[in-house]
């Protein structure tokens, strides 16, 4: 289920022990992500498209799709026109597009943005009513990515997105895919430390079915990706050297999936590519 305000202010409190080295907003303690956790059909999912990996890995094997294009269509609503009233300019938007690109690009995924449109509507700005404002500027396929950027999701929410899965076009669920983001993290926008476009890239990474790097903490299957290390909870700030698990290796707290800074944000690992594709393939393609 979503993070709502209260659960919002309980993470914000248990994850305040991790240090900070970037400046930070006021009110801006940690990343809160809202999308909702994986079910148990998702997860066995991913832990068969984990043992398919596995198995060409062993085999040397390579995967056919090694590069994809994504339609993309941008969608602010905001309560005025105003860039406190969560508005954002074309060079804000162009500026998401290109972060987009960079941190997906080294893994062959471009995103081609097709069209942006701009909505003043209060209700949905606050996220008032998810399901008939995507019913009304949902556009594309379902291997058609929509990022509604608002201006304010409340409880210090910066983004929630949907996993993939089997639906059916038209149904509720296909309406509801894409990712909801606050408006002021793209570049240029004030939620400072998160105002690089890093939540974007965060949030499409549930898109394209990953999960966060915490996902399960210490437990088996984790996040089911064999090459990012078991981590007992989310990053705040940009911890150097936290090692929260007694398995191999320190937090990856660098990784795109984690709950770090913008700034700290750094990688996809090459199995995350592999899920990415994975997913692509069984799901969007």
């Amino acid at each position: 289920m979503l993070f709502k305000p209260a659960a919002a202010a309980a993470l914000l409190a248990s994850s305040a022990v991790a240090r900070s080295v970037f400046p930070r907003a006021s009110g801006n303690a940690t990343r809160i992500c809202g999308t909702p956790e994986p079910t148990e059909q998702q997860i066995a999912a991913s832990q068969a498209m984990l043992a398919k990996e596995r198995e060409m890995r062993a085999k040397g094997e390579f995967r056919t799709l090694r590069s994809l294009t994504v339609n993309l269509y941008f969608h602010v609503v905001a309560s005025g026109t105003n860039v406190d009233d969560g508005y954002l300019t074309q060079q804000m938007i162009d500026d998401q597009l290109d972060v987009m690109n960079a941190d997906y690009g080294p893994h062959g995924i471009t995103f081609n943005l097709v069209s942006t449109d701009f909505t003043i509507n209060a209700n949905w700005a606050a996220d008032g009513d998810e399901i008939a404002m995507k019913r009304a500027l949902r556009k594309g396929t379902y291997s058609d990515l929509n990022v509604y950027l608002l201006g304010d999701l409340g409880g210090g929410l910066l983004g929630y997105c949907y996993f993939p899965d089997n639906v059916s076009t038209g149904s509720t669920e296909f309406y509801l895919d894409g990712c909801t983001v606050l408006g002021a993290s793209v570049p240029g926008g004030s939620a400072a430390p998160y105002n690089l476009g890093g939540t974007v890239v965060h949030e499409v990474g549930h898109w394209m079915n990953l999960y966060h790097t915490f996902q399960g903490g210490c437990s088996s299957p984790g996040d089911s990706i064999d090459d990012t290390p078991a981590q007992a909870s989310a990053s705040s700030g940009c911890p150097v050297g936290r090692d929260s698990c007694p398995a191999a290796g320190v937090d990856p707290i660098h990784n795109y999936m984690d709950y770090s800074d913008d700034a700290c944000y750094e990688e996809f690992t090459p199995d995350q590519e592999d899920r990415m594709y994975s997913s692509w393939s069984t799901y969007r393609s």
